[in-house]
């Protein structure tokens, strides 16, 4: 692009309009003549030049590109060429008018720069749409030289020299145009002038052109024009040097005014960004051209290489002074550098003579201290740098090591085969089976009291309290010293080996230097004790200075290099190596010593064991186990009940005769309850009694249910003690609860003055076994947590003898679940966090002993004195899918959970659901509540009790002042979660809560 191709003028705020430039006058006549200057150059006779007077359209056209390109849209799909587009000139990052003249590529161009001429491949993103204001006819105009066509068959190297050679006549000057004709693609014929200067004819002088016949007319030199596709793709790969390459684009980077006062430029478009447009050098020179003078072309030619060589000493010039100023600032800096070295060197020459005075006393005062420093260190054990402490310990290991004992391997030899010979007592059936196996068991058992006697005074011989003090004693001191020992540390052999011969490196260059140090101290003592008679005026006899003097300043550098040796290997810290490998040692040791801790301790455990078992095998073979009392106690229960029965039926015979004496009735009752104690009272002493010989089977006789099945052993131990054969429904004195249940029988009783619910299971032989285990399940995970368990506890679970029917006795709390309790007096938030605590400990104890409760509601939640919070149970016929199956509902909500809903097995976490939504109605637990609905995977009944509600204690609290602002968060993160709390229970009442 030419010289007027930028205009650094800001946009003009106002929309800027074009008046008489929306189309360019295309009626051209013969001769009519023209001022123009050229822009660029695409061959020897075809080049493009703008019209002089569009100047200040130029500029216009500038401002409103800037103002609106920027803003505007990439173009995208198939491009017309016919329509004028933005583009975005890669020189001075511009914009310009420009039509596509071919599509490269999907994302590359070809443009043309319709006000300037020249062409340029352009990226899609760098071409927008512009207004309709701006969809004019161009600026420059496409001009060809009249008379003239290029030769056929001309090189590229010649043909590149006229193009170069044209551009030298027209590029950036004002020329006279007399044109001859016109082109139907707008090309315009003419005759160039420059001056006086006829440039057609100077490029045929040089051969780059060669003038056309005159009869062939236009239509002989349109025959010759090149494709301008081509000719735009090829003035892109050879520019021309002239203006494509200026040295000093500066000269022409702001517009002037047209020399001869014939073009004016208006200052307000004078700006410092934006599109901007330059005039030609030869304008902007102080008049020394004109268009009236006669100039020749070799005059031109000089102006233009003065310039260029003015430019290039002007570019020079710049470097050497850069040059010059660097060497400059490099000469000052090493004279300051210089300045303060030489300060310091004075320094340090004053501070040398100052100290050369004092400097033996300073050396042997500095020694003298570091002598004093080595005294001290040598009277302290340092042992510990050379693992010292480590070898002693390994010494106390290996003296006195209890590792193995031969009289335990055979005491646990014998001992797992007792084990496996009850094992197979256990799973016998068959009776005369069970005789041989007992007999071979009886056989093991004499061999494992010996193998018991041999062990107990092997072990009453060896001092294991004393050693174990003194392991642990010896532990305690290297953990002490050494800290924490390294976890995981493999091949102890290797580890010990690489310490050794540490260990051994260690001392021998301590020795060394130790004695070295000694060494070079008595050296310069000799040498005192010798200088004394060089200095003591009082002796007569001569003597040599030099001889006895000797050198000093040798013997005092190697005394100090010893010292300090020695105070280095004493002081310094240990290097990572040492490091590794003590520590590396003293995990061995301290496993050692641990793993000898264990064996020690297993040692007294296995002996307390051996002496427990002795005692408890001699108690056992003086008597063996006896079930007499047992069948004594079933034999009194046989007793008492037919009494009950028949004081029953007395009594039932005296209420329906005419004439019963009320009092006989009354004592007949006082009777019957007597019985009924007693009844129960030898049940509990037969309960005893099956506990006892329980204990006997799992411990020591594990033959008992098979040599006595009439006692019935075996089931009570399958039920968990919960199980009895001596109890029936018509001893007891029950009355009918229809109201609680209509699915099962359910009737009240009283226990030795304790209300008690009976409640009855249908079962057959199928469903009885399973009844058992479920409820012996629940029994034996209520008994282990005993008073804590947080449920309900099972009293008896007895059969019927003349009807298919199971029942299960349970404590008695009438109106105290808590629908019932809700319904008469709700519970305080004080009152519901205590029972709502019980319940989770419930939940948790049924949990830890994997076990589904699937049945939690209102109605099975018991508040007891308003405080206990308590499970109840559940119905023992049902698996626990059977059980989670039942609705139940509470203030409208269901407590099915959501993954139940989508068929899912009961979990702890729908447990958990149905826990959250009984505590819907208190209002001090959303935090609690928030987490049981929406985080119930990850939550469990143990982390449940420890829930803040349940821990703080509840009543006014005074507010911290630091603590408002966190409070005030956490309210407001609460208040969101019941949000949505609320939101979730509507859409679990309408059916559509999600899993």
């Amino acid at each position: 692009m030419w010289g007027q191709r930028l205009f650094a003028g800001t946009a003009v705020a106002q929309s800027v309009s074009f008046p008489g430039l929306v189309q360019m006058d295309e009626d051209t006549h013969y001769n009519k003549v023209e001022d123009v200057v050229g822009s660029h150059v695409e061959d020897a006779v075809t080049f493009w030049a703008q019209n002089v007077s569009k100047n200040k359209d130029i500029m216009k056209i500038g401002c409103s590109l800037s103002e609106a390109c920027p803003l505007a849209n990439s173009v995208f799909g198939n491009l017309d060429p016919k329509k004028i587009y933005g583009g975005l000139f890669s020189e001075d990052k511009c914009w310009y008018r420009c039509k596509v003249l071919k599509t490269i590529s999907d994302d590359k161009c070809l443009v043309r720069y319709i006000d300037y001429g020249n062409t340029e491949i352009l990226n899609r993103s760098d071409i927008v749409e512009i207004p309709p204001e701006l969809q004019f006819s161009s600026i420059a105009k496409k001009y060809r030289l009249w008379g003239l066509q290029i030769p056929s068959g001309q090189e590229v190297t010649q043909f590149d020299q006229g193009r170069t050679f044209l551009g030298s006549l027209i590029f950036e000057k004002e020329i006279k145009m007399r044109i001859k004709a016109t082109y139907q693609d707008g090309t315009v014929i003419a005759q160039a002038e420059y001056g006086t200067v006829d440039i057609g004819e100077e490029v045929a002088k040089k051969g780059f052109a060669e003038k056309c016949r005159l009869t062939s007319g236009i239509d002989a030199c349109e025959a010759k024009k090149p494709d301008p596709n081509q000719l735009a793709l090829r003035s892109l790969k050879n520019p021309i040097p002239l203006w494509g390459r200026r040295s000093n684009q500066s000269t022409f980077s702001r517009p002037k005014g047209h020399f001869n006062g014939r073009l004016t430029l208006d200052v307000k478009y004078e700006t410092s960004a934006g599109n901007h447009v330059t005039f030609p050098k030869e304008s902007l020179a102080a008049g020394d051209f004109n268009l009236g003078s006669n100039v020749s072309l070799a005059k031109i030619k000089q102006d233009q290489k003065l310039i260029e060589e003015n430019e290039k000493l002007k570019t020079e010039k710049e470097v050497l002074l850069e040059n010059y100023k660097a060497l400059e600032l490099k000469v000052e800096q090493t004279a300051q550098e210089l300045q303060q070295e030489k300060t310091a060197t004075m320094d340090l020459t004053k501070h040398l003579e100052s100290t050369l005075k004092t400097c033996v006393g300073t050396r042997l005062k500095n020694l003298a201290a570091k002598v004093e420093l080595l005294k001290e260190i040598r009277h302290i054990n340092i042992s510990i740098r050379f693992g010292n402490d480590l070898s002693d310990a390994m010494q106390v290991l290996d003296e006195g090591s209890f590792t193995t004992l031969a009289s335990l391997n055979e005491l646990e030899k014998i001992w797992a085969e007792y084990n496996v010979a009850q094992e197979k007592i256990q799973t016998c059936l068959n009776e005369n089976e069970g005789n041989i196996l007992i007999a071979e068991r009886n056989e093991v058992q004499q061999k494992l009291f010996v193998a018991i006697d041999v062990f107990i005074l092997e072990v009453d011989d060896l001092p294991l309290d004393k050693r174990l003090k003194t392991l642990q004693d010896l532990a305690t001191s290297l953990e002490s010293v050494y800290g924490k020992a390294k976890e995981g540390t493999n091949n102890s052999e290797e580890t010990l080996r690489k310490f050794y011969d540490w260990q051994c490196t260690k001392r021998e260059e301590f020795a060394s230097i130790r004695s070295e140090t000694e060494s070079s101290l008595q050296h310069l003592v000799a040498w005192f004790q010798s200088s004394q008679k060089v200095f003591d005026l009082s002796l007569d006899e001569p003597l040599t200075s030099e001889d006895l003097i000797g050198n000093i300043d040798e013997i005092l550098e190697k005394t100090e290099s010893c010292v300090c040796k020695e105070l280095e290997l004493s002081l310094i810290e240990q290097g990572v190596i040492d490091k590794e490998i003590i520590l590396s040692t003293y995990s061995q040791v301290l496993q050692k010593i641990h793993s000898e801790e264990r064996f020690i301790t297993t040692l007294l455990s296995k002996y307390k064991d051996s002496v427990e078992f002795k005692k408890q095998m001699i108690d056992c073979l003086n008597k063996s186990p006896n079930v007499d009392y047992l069948l004594s106690i079933k034999k009194t229960l046989k007793g008492l009940k037919a009494q009950l029965r028949w004081k029953l039926v007395e009594k039932s015979n005296l209420e329906e005769s005419d004439d019963h004496d009320g009092t006989e009735i009354e004592k007949i009752k006082q009777e019957i309850t007597q019985l009924r104690n007693s009844v129960f009272q030898e049940i509990y002493h037969e309960r005893e009694e099956y506990e006892k010989l329980n204990s006997l089977t799992q411990k020591w006789f594990p033959e008992l249910p098979l040599l006595y099945p009439e006692i019935g052993l075996l089931k009570y131990m399958n039920s968990g003690g919960l199980l009895t054969m001596s109890l029936e429904r018509d001893l007891l004195d029950t009355e009918p609860m229809k109201e609680l249940s209509s699915k099962r029988p359910l009737v009240c009783s009283e226990v030795n003055g304790q209300p008690v619910l009976l409640k009855g299971y249908s079962v057959d032989v199928d469903t009885e076994g399973r009844v058992i285990q479920r409820a012996a399940s629940y029994h034996r995970a209520c008994g282990y947590a005993k008073e804590e368990s947080g449920l309900l506890p099972l009293i008896f679970l007895f059969l019927c003898k003349s009807d298919p029917v199971a029942y299960l006795m349970v404590p008695y709390y009438p109106k105290a679940n808590l629908s019932a309790v809700q319904a008469s007096m709700p519970l305080t938030s004080e009152e519901a966090l205590k029972v709502m605590k019980g319940v989770a400990r419930g939940l948790h104890t049924l949990h830890s002993a994997n076990i589904i409760h699937g049945s939690l509601h209102q109605n099975n939640v018991f508040a007891l004195n308003r405080e206990q919070g308590i499970v109840g149970d559940y119905d023992f016929t049902k698996s626990e899918s059977q059980r989670a199956s039942v609705n139940a509902m509470v203030g409208g909500l269901s407590l099915l959970s959501p993954e139940l809903k989508t068929g899912k097995p009961p979990s702890a976490s729908s447990d958990l659901y149905a826990y959250g939504c009984l505590f819907l109605w208190d209002d001090n637990v959303k935090s609690l509540l928030c987490s049981l609905i929406y985080f119930r995977s990850s939550m469990t009944a143990e982390q449940v009790l420890n829930a803040e509600c349940f821990l703080l204690p509840k009543g006014k609290s005074i507010p911290i002042p630091e603590k408002e602002i966190e409070c005030t968060q956490h309210r407001r993160e609460d208040e969101s979660k019941m949000e949505s709390l609320e939101r979730y229970s509507e859409k679990t009442r309408n059916g559509e809560a999600n899993p």
